[in-house]
């Protein structure tokens, strides 16, 4: 017999987002329901470094949501028992320049990020050993972001998921959403799972990577494309790496548009003991393939700006598919094609850092209280044909 269960909200994916997004719904008081077709953390979150940044934003409105966020993760931190279930760490942000012009481009970038309200603070070449004695000497300077912070990405969600429990919201992975059901006005009446059907006048788009996928259920477009990224995972090592280190090109290749690879080293340790490098990014569509030039690529660079990583294992790697958006903006908030219908993903590399922020902007929605920040540049529907 088809189950049919009934709610206030049907919350599609059970990634650090959705799990955002559930909890703070769950405490405005809202019945909900979190489906995802896998386990919890088992796309996008499972396979990010769990960063928590504003270094590597200009200002805007994605800078805006992620200091709105870092507060919310310094609150959820906060709460008995979860800072250290979630490996919460304010570890900070450093933000290398190899020359003198890219230290000046940083310079800028500084400015302007300290009029939104970013603590960015100048480093000599001569103090930046001071910071991390590892580094490679004969830099131009760098830039200390003590804001940045870091959590282990899926023990997070499942503490957010967790919580979201305790407050009355329901799990149900291993449900995968064929259709987004639908009234004959055309608004949203719940979603059609291959375990029974879900009832509810809302439901939240929170399936990161397969975010299109999941707006082509309810009859509409919304362009998410899969940017790859691998990660390599060292040897435990007494700390050695005390910051997320960087270097400036990696800002540009953020916001880059480009298809083709890149990579810049970033590299940060860990609670737990392993260093983790990156970043690399390239659209290949969905191509889990070992790609060897990549890691060796990532490894190349990682020596460069800390060189005692030459004598250091690599225990393993993995990968991961940013959920991008042709302009580098995530999806947030009521989509006014079709009723009911509500996005949160699109985060491409920050879904970590911003899902907090989403998720209780979300709620605020959902429960009718006005939104903290302005949700007009996130609309679903700003995208055309030709801008994507």
């Amino acid at each position: 017999m088809t189950k049919r269960l009934t709610c206030d909200v049907v919350v599609i994916g059970a990634g650090m987002t959705g799990a955002a997004c559930a909890l703070y719904a769950a405490r405005a008081g809202l019945r909900v329901a979190l489906v995802d077709r896998g386990p919890v953390a088992g796309g996008t979150t499972g396979a990010g470094e769990g960063n928590l940044l504003v270094s590597d934003k200009e200002p805007g409105p994605e800078l805006e949501l992620a200091l709105y966020s870092l507060r919310l993760w310094a609150e959820l931190a906060a709460e008995p028992g979860a800072g250290a279930a979630i490996e919460y760490e304010r570890k900070g942000g450093v933000v290398v320049a190899a020359a003198p012009e890219s230290l000046a481009a940083l310079d800028k970038l500084a400015v302007e990020q300290r009029a939104a309200g970013v603590d960015a603070r100048p480093v000599a070449a001569d103090q930046l050993p001071d910071l991390e004695p590892h580094v490679a000497p004969g830099l131009a300077g760098a830039f200390h972001y003590p804001q940045d912070a870091q959590v282990m990405p899926a023990l997070a969600a499942a503490r957010l998921i967790r919580a979201a429990r305790a407050a009355g919201a329901t799990l149900h992975t291993g449900w995968t959403v064929t259709a987004v059901l639908r009234t004959a006005g055309g608004a949203v009446r719940g979603v059609r799972t291959d375990r029974g059907d879900l009832h509810a006048p809302a439901v939240v788009n929170a399936a990161g990577t397969w975010g299109g996928e999941v707006a082509a259920l309810a009859g509409v477009r919304l362009p998410v494309l899969p940017r790859r990224g691998f990660v390599l995972v060292t040897e435990p090592l007494p700390r050695m790496v005390h910051h997320k280190v960087y270097a400036a090109d990696y800002v540009a290749d953020v916001a880059s548009d480009s298809a083709a690879l890149q990579t810049s080293p970033v590299v940060e340790g860990t609670a737990a003991g392993p260093v983790l490098i990156g970043a690399s990014r390239e659209r290949v569509g969905f191509d889990r393939s070992f790609s060897l030039p990549v890691v060796r690529a990532l490894a190349a660079d990682a020596t460069r700006l800390f060189p005692f990583l030459e004598r250091v294992r690599a225990m393993r790697s993995y990968l991961g598919f940013r959920p991008y958006l042709p302009d580098h903006l995530p999806a947030v908030g009521p989509d006014p094609r079709v009723p009911g219908l509500h996005h949160a993903c699109g985060h491409e590399g920050a879904g970590i850092g911003l899902a907090p922020g989403t998720g209780q902007l979300i709620a605020q929605v959902l429960s009718g209280a006005p939104p903290d920040l302005d949700l007009a540049p996130f609309r679903p529907d700003r995208f055309t044909e030709e801008a994507a």
